[in-house]
C-alpha cells in the first residue's frame, strides 16, 4: 500500500492539530482527534481505508485508554501512535495480506503502536524544549507592555514547532510506510522469532491498558460487574469493542437515570408539614 505525498501531508497536518492545544484546542485536539479511536476513522477516510481504520484505531486505544501525562510526563505520545503508528499498522496489515479483524493483525497494530508511541515521547520533548523559545519571546512582549505580540506567540510561532517535530516527522515517516513493509516482509518473516516476539508482546499490551484503567475507575467490589459484564458480550455473544462501546453507552444512560431519580425524590418530597404547629 503506497501512501502519497497529498495523504502524508494531511496525516501530518492532522498531527499538528492532535498536539497544539493553541490550534485544535485541548477538548479537539489533544483530547478528541488525537485518540487512536478517532484517529482511527480520520486515518481510515485520508487512506480510503475506513473499515481497517477503525478497527486499527480501536485496538491501538485499548493500550492507551487510561494514558494520562501528570506534570508533563509523558510515557507515549498519542500523536505519534495516532498519526505515524496507525498509518504504518494498515500498510503492515495490507502489505502482510493480513485480514484486519484477525488476532494477528490487531497484535501486529498493537505492538506497532507501542513502539511508535515510545519514539513519539522524544518529538513530544522536541517540541515542549523548542517552545520554551516562544516563552522567552513572549515574556519579553509582557516586559515591554506589547500584549498584542502574545498572540502571535500563542497561536503563530508554536506552528514552528510543531512543523519540526510534528508536521516532517509525520510525513517522512507515512510516506516511507510501503518500504518499511518490504523491509518487514523481507526480513521478518511471519514464522521468524521477531514476529512472533512481536505478536506476543503486542496480545499483552492491551492488558496493560485494561488494568490501568480499572485502577483508575473501580472503587469497590460491585463496579467489577460491568467490567465483567463486557467480557461476557465478547466471549460468549462475540460483540466487538465498538458493539460493547455502544451497549455499554445504553446502560450508563440508564444508570444516569437512575442516579438522578434518587437524588430528586428527597428533594420533591420537601419538609414534613405539621398541621398542630399552625394551630393557635
Amino acid at each position: 500500500m503506497e501512501i502519497s505525498m497529498i495523504q502524508a501531508i494531511l496525516l501530518g497536518f492532522c498531527a499538528c492539530l492532535a498536539s497544539m492545544p493553541g490550534m485544535g484546542g485541548t477538548s479537539f485536539g489533544n483530547y478528541t482527534l488525537g485518540r487512536p479511536l478517532v484517529a482511527g476513522l480520520v486515518v481510515g477516510l485520508i487512506l480510503g481505508d475506513i473499515r481497517t481504520g477503525i478497527i486499527v484505531g480501536a485496538a491501538i486505544q485499548v493500550i492507551y485508554i487510561a494514558l494520562v501525562t501528570p506534570g508533563g510526563t509523558v510515557s507515549a505520545d498519542v500523536r505519534a501512535i495516532s498519526y505515524i503508528g496507525i498509518p504504518l499498522a494498515i500498510c503492515a496489515i495490507k502489505g502482510m495480506g493480513l485480514d484486519p479483524s484477525s488476532k494477528q493483525a490487531m497484535d501486529m497494530a498493537a505492538a506497532l503502536g507501542a513502539a511508535v508511541g515510545t519514539l513519539g515521547t522524544v518529538l513530544f520533548y522536541g517540541t515542549a524544549t523548542m517552545n520554551l523559545i516562544w516563552q522567552h519571546i513572549g515574556w519579553k512582549a509582557v516586559e515591554e507592555g506589547n500584549f498584542k505580540k502574545l498572540y502571535v506567540v500563542d497561536m503563530g510561532l508554536p506552528w514552528i514547532s510543531h512543523f519540526v517535530c510534528s508536521f516532517l516527522p509525520t510525513v517522512i515517516i507515512t510516506m516511507a510506510g510501503s518500504s518499511m513493509v518490504d523491509l518487514m516482509k523481507a526480513y521478518l518473516p511471519m514464522d521468524g522469532i521477531a514476529m512472533k516476539t512481536l505478536f506476543t508482546v503486542g496480545s499483552l499490551l492491551p492488558a496493560v491498558g485494561v488494568a490501568i484503567l480499572l485502577k483508575q475507575v473501580i472503587t469497590k467490589t460491585v463496579d467489577f460487574l460491568t467490567f465483567f459484564f463486557g467480557f461476557t458480550l465478547a466471549a460468549c455473544m462475540g460483540v466487538n469493542l465498538i458493539g460493547a462501546a455502544l451497549i455499554g453507552g445504553f446502560f450508563a444512560v440508564i444508570n444516569y437515570k437512575i442516579q438522578m431519580l434518587k437524588t430528586m425524590r428527597p428533594a420533591a418530597a420537601g419538609p414534613a408539614y405539621d398541621d398542630d404547629e399552625e394551630e393557635i
